[in-house]
This record gives C-alpha cells, structure tokens and sequence, in this order.
C-alpha cells in the first residue's frame, strides 16, 4: 500500500463523481426551461441506481477472472472487496474509482433521449445497461478479456466509455422516437451560461478521470494530467475556426461542446502520448465531431444534444489516433503507427467495432424489453407541458405571475 496513491486516488475518486452534477448542468443548459429539471435528474439518479448496481454485481461482472467475456460472481455484493491492496491502493477504493466511470458513462445516454423519456423507463434502462453493457466491454478492455489480450490501448475510456455511451444513445435515440416538435421547430437552449459551467466542471474533474487512470501519484499520472489540460485547448481553437468559417461567429455553445470533444478524444490516449502530439490529436478530433453534428442535423435523428456525434465520433476518433500517437518509451506500451507500428491502428479498429456492435445491439434489445414493460415515451400531454410538472411535480423556474404572487 501506498499513502501517495491512495490519497491521490481518493481525490481522483472524488473529481470523477463530481463530473455527473457537471454533465447534469451541461445537459441542463442545452434543453428548455421545462425540461431542465428533468433532464438535470436523469445525470443525478445514475449516481445512486447504476452506482448500487456497480457495487452489488457490475464490478464483479468487470474485474474478476472470469473468461475473456464476462466476469465471475466472486466480487458480488462486495464480497472479498475490502482494505488490502489492489496494486498500492485499497481494494475497496479501486472499485469506488471504477463505479464513478460506470456512473457517468450511463448519464451520459440521456442527452440522446431528454425531454421525451418516460423517468422510470429510463432509471430501469441505466441500471440493466450498466450490467448488461457496460459491465462486459469494461471486462473485455481493462479485466483482462479479450481486447486486452490482443493488446488494444484504452487509457481511461474511449472505447469503454464514450462509443460505448455513443452507440447505446444512438440506440436510445431510435427506441424512444423524435420529440413532437423535432425537426418542424428550433428547439433551442434555455440556459447556455449552464452549459458552460458544466463544460467547466467536467473539465475540472477529467483530470481526476484521465490522470487518476494511472492509479498511481506517478510519471503517468503527471502525463495524462497535462495531455488532459492540451488536448480539448487545440480542440476548442479549431472548433471556434470552423464556427468561424461556416457562420462567422464562433458560438457559446460550440465553445462547451468543443471542450468536451477535446476531453473525449484525449481520453484512451492521456497517458500513452507526448503532451505535444496531445495538441495535435485535439485538433484533429475537431473535424470529425464537428462534421458529424452538421450532418446530423440534417436527418431527422432526434440526438437530441449529439451525443453521438460528441462521445461516439470523439471516442473512435481518440481511439484509433492512440493507435496513432501511442509512444512505447513514455509508458512501456506498444508504439502507434508514427513510431513503427501500424498494427496498433488495426487492434483499435477491431476494439472500436466489437463495442460499437456489443452496445448498439444490447442497448436497443434492452430498450425493447423495457419497452413492453414499461413505456419508453411520456405521455403526448406530458411532454407538451413539460417533463418537470409532470415526472416530478417540480419547476426549474417560477413563471412571472407566480414570482410575483410569492413574494
């Protein structure tokens, strides 16, 4: 055991968590006044519904023995989970680390269905999905499965975390349908100051999800830090010029959401890459996220804040350019395609598409399921009036006459 990793990892632990109530607050900001509510909810409730089931079963299901596919049940309901040393940390806080990644990579889903999915259909979905889904790529890439045998490069998460989380909102999106008024109406953000604080606050607690990742208060760790801190810079740089260059006004919005690109994208690759080549794979990363929302605009894909583009295309892009960038002498992994090796290229490829085909298939068959329990739609009424009133008989706002009448 060692004090300097544990204590680093218990901050770690903590920036992580922090990031679902600022995914909440970029959410929020994205979608109308009348859904604010609900759609900060949908990031809160993964921290207890998918965090109960990473404790009972998920994190077992990833990081026991098992086979090269699942898990075993000998860590269930935390069984064996406790104070001796996995590596230099406890036992217990290593799977505390693990749950905040599960938790944030199911909150991530909901901005593909907010302002239209009946709540309990969607508590039911992220607690089945973490098991279901995200529970055995985590296995297959990071608990010694079959992706980690063939070697694939995943530092923190861009294939098990957001093209995981990319595909099953893409899924989500087609199981749950289009919002009424989508694309007849501009269904325009109520709250852009939000989506920046939580752009910031997902930033500030991704140094704790990439840089925690080494487990460790070490070199790796001080490397992902600052591969971290250059990455979603160079993106947010090349997004505002080709804001620039399609509507000459680098937009507010674009800013968030570039930031969070950035993140995605440096993300499998944080602690494999010079801080250097960091900037260059932020630039680049703008391109294909930025490309994928004008494109997505345009069909009547009800992505409702690009999810898809943002976490799918990020992630992909991030985890093949790790096969790109990836430096044996910075970490002792397998160099990428730049340094003699363009083999590492495939073996993200084939990483990229076993989680995309996994999740898009399990995460729509799992919605269907639900589906024929419970609705996966709110009511029509309901969703003309607003998901706050009527999922949770709250309102974000006070409507001018009510202040009034209040003070």
């Amino acid at each position: 055991m060692n004090q300097a990793d544990t204590a680093w990892m218990l901050i770690a632990t903590a920036l992580v968590l922090l990031m679902t109530p600022g995914l909440a607050f970029f959410y929020g900001g994205l979608v109308r006044s009348k859904n604010a509510l609900n759609t900060l909810m949908m990031s809160f409730i993964a921290l207890g519904c998918v965090g109960l089931a990473w404790a009972l079963l998920g994190y077992s299901l990833a990081f026991t023995e098992g086979n090269n596919w699942i898990g075993d049940l000998s860590n269930a309901w935390l069984a064996g989970v406790n104070l001796e040393p996995k590596g230099t940390i406890p036992h217990v806080l290593f799977m505390a680390f693990q749950a905040t990644f599960c938790i944030i990579t199911a909150a991530l889903i909901s901005g593909a269905i907010v302002e239209r999915m009946r709540f309990s259909a969607y508590m039911l979905f992220i607690t089945l999905w973490a098991l279901v889904v995200y529970a055995p790529i985590a296995h297959w890439v990071w608990g010694g499965g079959w992706l980690a045998d063939m070697g694939a490069l995943d530092f923190a998460g861009g294939t098990v975390v957001h093209v995981n989380a990319g595909v099953a909102a893409f899924a989500a999106a087609l199981a749950v349908g289009r919002r009424q008024e989508y694309p007849s109406s501009s269904l325009v953000p109520h709250n852009v100051p939000f989506a920046l604080l939580g752009a910031a606050l997902l930033w500030f607690g991704w140094f704790g999800f990439n840089a925690g990742s080494a487990l460790a208060a070490n070199n790796i760790a001080g490397l992902a830090f600052v591969t971290t801190m250059l990455a979603p810079a160079a993106t947010l740089v090349a997004w505002s010029f080709l804001d620039m260059a399609r509507s000459g006004k680098p937009t507010a919005v674009g800013a968030a959401t570039a930031i969070v690109v950035g993140l995605v994208a440096v993300t499998p690759a944080a602690g494999f890459i010079s801080p250097l080549n960091a900037i260059i794979l932020g630039a680049i990363a703008a391109v294909p996220s930025y490309v994928a929302m004008q494109i997505r605009a345009k069909t009547t894909l009800d992505d409702s804040l690009d999810v898809v583009a943002a976490h799918g295309v990020g992630g992909a892009t991030g985890a093949l350019l790790t096969g790109v960038f990836a430096e044996r002498a910075l970490n002792g992994v397998q160099d990428g395609l730049l340094f003699g090796n363009p083999g590492q290229v495939g073996i993200q490829a084939t990483a990229v598409a076993a989680a995309i085909v996994y999740s898009g298939v399990m995460s729509f068959v799992l919605l269907k399921l639900i589906g024929m329990v419970i609705p996966l739609r709110a009511a029509d009424a309901d969703e003309t009036a607003g998901l706050d009133i009527t999922q949770h008989g709250e309102e974000a706002y006070l409507h001018a006459g009510e202040a009034s009448s209040r003070r």
